[in-house]
């Protein structure tokens, strides 16, 4: 365990920001299965941008790394994509 008074600090923080930065890529893992779990294009594609809009920041804030963010951008277009048109 860290003994300086400035160290002491710097971890109280790490543990806040871990915890913070676990929460926001639980919520992505949850968005990212309402797309995958959607049986029409309507319901996907408003779930999908939910989800651009959360890899954007995540990436931003370096939370996850933008070709990561890219990458699954690209692959859930792909899957909206051959999803059947709602009637």
């Amino acid at each position: 365990m860290a003994t300086h008074k400035s160290a002491i600090k710097r971890h109280r923080q790490s543990l806040k920001r871990r915890a913070m930065n676990r929460a926001r890529k639980s919520e992505l893992k949850t968005w990212i299965k309402k797309v995958r779990m959607a049986k029409d294009k309507a319901t996907a594609r408003e779930a999908y941008n939910k989800v651009v809009s959360l890899l954007d920041k995540l990436a931003t804030k370096g939370i996850i790394h933008k070709n990561k963010a890219s990458n699954q951008k690209s692959r859930l277009a792909l899957f909206i994509n051959k999803l059947p048109q709602s009637n």
